[in-house]
């Protein structure tokens, strides 16, 4: 079982365009606790090449993160092993949990510890918590431990067809995967893309990236591959049974294909996307 993360408790300030603003200070112990953590975890990946979650004991551990720098030192480890199993680069990872945890300050994140704003969506079934977003009271996932966070944030990108394309852009473009995370609709905000750039450039996330390339011991993950499909749509077809047929949300139909209602018309064609089986 994986001890908990631990944390400083230092004055500073990040300001960097997050929604939320709300910020709470909890107890922490010492700067080397973390450090022996870390190294007590270093490697230890299971036959899947998967980095063990802590164990869920159901006890909703708060955090407190000062700095930039101490954000970065807390989780990197955790980014890069997510990027060994599941081919997201780490910087990615990173800029993405800085910008939409407010560094772990925002009140979503206090209260959830949701570092990447993943909304509840169709057929989630853990935890959640309400929270003012793009609208008022929206649902939002509530997870026991950060970590629970990032693989979550790994498994949601890597299982929905409309993120397939960023993984043929490899594991350290991360200037086409930032791009292409707007195209995508993982976000509203017209400058996502400079704003994680600058996140990585400024803070020196790449060298993460880099880090687990010249890692060895450790193989990089392939991404899923997926082929454009269309679906004619039958008698007796929703847009709930496509999405399970071919293991796509219903929201995600639906921005595939534009459309702005669940009614469907039998003939209707429908893109969809499905996963290459490895033969």
């Amino acid at each position: 079982m994986i001890k908990r993360l631990v944390l400083i408790t230092v004055l500073g300030t990040f300001l960097m365009g997050c929604k939320a603003k709300k910020q709470t200070t909890y107890s922490s112990r010492s700067n080397q606790e973390t450090t022996a953590t870390k190294e007590k975890t270093k490697g230890k990946y299971d036959s899947r090449g998967l980095y063990p979650l802590p164990e869920d004991t159901g006890k909703f551990h708060r955090f407190s993160i000062a700095s930039v720098e101490e954000y970065i030192q807390t989780f990197s480890d955790i980014a890069q092993y997510e990027m060994r199993a599941y081919g997201i680069p780490a910087s990615i990872t990173l800029a993405q949990g800085l910008l939409e945890s407010g560094l772990g300050k925002g009140e979503l994140a206090v209260k959830t510890n949701n570092h990447f704003g993943i909304k509840c969506h169709t057929g989630w079934q853990g935890d959640y918590d309400f929270h003012d977003d793009d609208e008022k009271g929206e649902c939002f996932r509530k997870y026991n431990h950060p970590m629970y966070s990032y693989r979550d944030h790994s498994e949601f990108l890597s299982s929905r067809a409309r993120y397939s394309f960023l993984f043929d852009y490899g594991s350290t473009d991360y200037r086409r995967w930032a791009k292409g995370l707007r195209e995508a609709g993982y976000a509203t905000d017209k400058r996502y893309p400079q704003k994680l750039i600058y996140l990585i450039e400024e803070h020196r996330l790449h060298k993460f990236d880099s880090d687990v390339q010249q890692n060895s011991g450790i193989a990089i993950a392939e991404p899923k591959q997926y082929e454009n499909k269309v679906h004619v749509v039958q008698r007796g077809d929703t847009l709930y049974s496509i999405s399970r047929r071919y293991f796509i949300s219903v929201d995600e139909l639906k921005r595939m294909n534009n459309l702005n209602s669940n009614n469907l018309a039998i003939g209707q064609k429908i893109a969809v996307k499905s996963e290459l089986t490895k033969k």
